[in-house]
């Protein structure tokens, strides 16, 4: 099992817990291509995430535009028990495009993003989100993120209650990927697991997405 993963500038709040750089520019990955998987299982490791909830789009009706509101809703090491923290990243977008100006871009509207990655022994997950200014925003961004992505091949990782969501393998540099696309209220998130030379495992992947929900759903419901 295996995972990987906007565009703007901003000053960024150095968080030593969450292991959260400075950093501005785009993080979202174009490599083409896709990766077969085979069924080998391996334990989702400790990531602390729950059970699915059934939690509706109200619980994420917050707008995610600071750079303390992305770090909160990115999952940080006491989340991802058995994970080592690698980096972790948030900006604020200083002039985000409108989106009637978008086009096809689903990242352009985002008034903020932020990721955050760790490592387990021969693998890598990386969490993304991008915020928007409102849950229609979102949506649209879904719609064109969902549309970019249908050419790649479908993965079997089960439906996560308290969002849409979708998965499916990429390749790139030598590592296989299994991606899963979240949309979740004002947010678009990505959970990314790769590796090389190995099977992936969608049920790992699934537990990661779980963890990406929970942490989105604290966050917002701190705010």
């Amino acid at each position: 099992m295996r995972v990987r993963t906007g565009t703007g500038t901003a000053t960024v709040l150095l968080v030593v817990s969450a292991l959260f750089v400075p950093g501005c520019g785009t993080e979202a990955s174009k490599d083409t291509g896709t990766a077969e998987t085979g069924s080998t299982s391996k334990p989702a490791a400790g990531a602390g995430a729950s059970a699915d909830s059934g939690a509706s789009t109200a619980e994420f009706s917050t707008v995610f535009n600071t750079e303390q509101k992305i770090q909160a809703a990115l999952p940080d090491p006491a989340s991802m028990k058995g994970w080592k923290p690698k980096t972790g990243r948030a900006n604020v977008v200083e002039q985000p495009t409108p989106l009637a100006q978008c086009g096809a871009d689903w990242e352009c509207a985002a008034v903020a993003n932020g990721s955050a990655k760790f490592e387990e022994v021969g693998e890598t997950v990386i969490f993304r989100l991008h915020a928007f200014t409102d849950h229609p925003t979102a949506q649209d961004a879904c719609r064109k993120e969902a549309a970019q992505t249908a050419k790649y091949t479908k993965a079997s990782v089960p439906p996560l209650d308290g969002a849409e969501s979708h998965a499916y393998y990429r390749n790139a540099g030598g590592l296989d990927g299994i991606n899963v696309s979240l949309c979740l209220g004002t947010v678009v998130g990505r959970v990314t697991i790769e590796g090389g030379g190995s099977n992936l495992d969608p049920e790992t992947a699934h537990s990661m997405a779980r963890t990406l929900i929970d942490r989105v759903r604290t966050a917002a419901a701190a705010s």
